[in-house]
């Protein structure tokens, strides 16, 4: 979302009708949509320049440039470069900085240095990177001064930020630099982190700085200690719910989202239970379910694979795990008053990212107190309190 939204912004100075792919590799689906969304949109914009980029457009370069409709590719390492869409157009300064009605979403970080034995992003993306401290400091206050109610620090491994830098100062440093550096900041959220690499400072942040959201999205993958050892994580089951029993033992009204995969290689019933059972021991209400999908050139893919039809059958398996959770998280506020951030449609998100349905006359971008007076189609029934 970051990454495309500043392409969108550069792309504002070109003359030109442009569409852009920013394309996913992580999974073969990812890939299948990819080429499927670059038909559709040639067909939907025949006159405009069609331009691929992302990870898709390194890992599936021969493929992807001998579609008809794709004009070009741009390398996932130089999306971000204004020449690398523009030439040598002029590009306004402002343009860096679109202005977010809603949240603002700040990239501090690319690339990968784990090697998951699943994933194929190091090869589309490289070495971890980080964006110095003032960097990020200084896009985050351009945000607010445009209007942005809310931020959000994303990456592809948000959690290793700073490992590259001077002095290798860890994710809490960046966080507190952000939160001192801009006091106006009052909502501060994170995208999807890796558990193993939560610093004392930012857990510590996590627990009681109440301007960082009480929302953390884990990149658990797998809740059977065998499977996480042969996706080579960095976490066994039991690191993930002492994690999650620490935070919420300090700030209760913490909500915990989780990215799992159905159907690793090798899994068996057993391990499956345990993948099911995790939502539960880790209160998951926000859940990313994903089928495993074989990536050519990664170990997981010469690993001995589950039958598709059994990889289906646990991924809805642990689709309905979550609901129930979720479902009995959402029904529990009910009759708590939250501060939710209005957005399109007349629904926003209260701190802990919980769907709220707003009562009538909020407008996006507003912030307000609302009392959850009923929870009705997977949203909760916001009133003025």
């Amino acid at each position: 979302m970051a990454e495309s939204e500043r392409i969108r912004a550069m792309l504002a100075a070109s003359a030109q009708p442009t569409v852009v792919v920013n394309s996913c590799a992580v999974t073969q689906e990812a890939v299948r949509q990819t080429r499927r969304a670059i038909r559709r949109l040639r067909r939907s914009h025949p006159d405009a320049r069609l331009l691929v980029t992302g990870c898709a457009a390194d890992i599936e370069r021969e493929q992807l440039s001998a579609m008809a409709e794709v004009d070009g590719l741009v390398a996932n390492a130089a999306k971000l470069e204004p020449r690398a869409w523009l030439g040598d157009a002029a590009l306004p300064a402002a343009a860096t900085t679109p202005r977010a009605r809603t949240r603002a979403f700040v990239p501090v970080q690319n690339g990968c240095d784990h090697s998951c034995t699943f994933c194929v992003i190091p090869q589309g993306r490289g070495a971890s990177r980080s964006l110095p401290v003032e960097d990020v400091v200084r896009i985050a206050a351009d945000h607010l001064a445009n209007g942005a109610p809310e931020i959000v620090l994303t990456g592809v491994d948000v959690t290793s930020w700073g490992h590259d830098l001077p002095g290798s100062p860890a994710l809490g440093t960046l966080v507190r630099a952000i939160l001192d550096a801009c006091p106006s900041l009052a909502r501060l959220r994170l995208s999807s982190i890796d558990g193993a690499e939560i610093d004392p400072l930012l857990e510590d942040m996590a627990a009681h700085e109440l301007r960082l959201m009480p929302h953390l999205h884990l990149s658990l993958q797998s809740g059977d200690d065998m499977i996480l050892k042969r996706m080579k994580r960095r976490h066994s089951r039991a690191d993930a719910i002492r994690l999650v029993e620490r935070l919420k033992a300090r700030r209760p009204d913490i909500a915990v989202g989780a990215d799992l995969i159905a159907g690793f290689p090798t899994e068996t019933d057993d391990m499956h239970a345990n993948n099911l059972s995790i939502v539960s021991a880790c209160d998951i209400v926000h859940g990313h379910i994903f089928p495993f999908s074989p990536r050519p050139g990664t170990p997981a893919a010469r690993m001995p694979q589950v039958d598709p039809v059994r990889v289906k059958a646990r991924a809805a398996e642990l689709r309905e795990a979550v609901a129930v959770q979720r479902g009995q998280w959402l029904g529990g506020l009910v009759g708590t008053t939250q501060t939710v951030l209005a957005e399109r449609d007349g629904t926003g998100h209260a701190e802990n990212f919980a769907p709220v349905r707003l009562p009538a006359g909020m407008a996006q971008g507003e912030t307000a107190r609302l009392r959850m007076s009923a929870r009705q189609d997977g949203l909760l029934i916001g009133e003025a309190a």
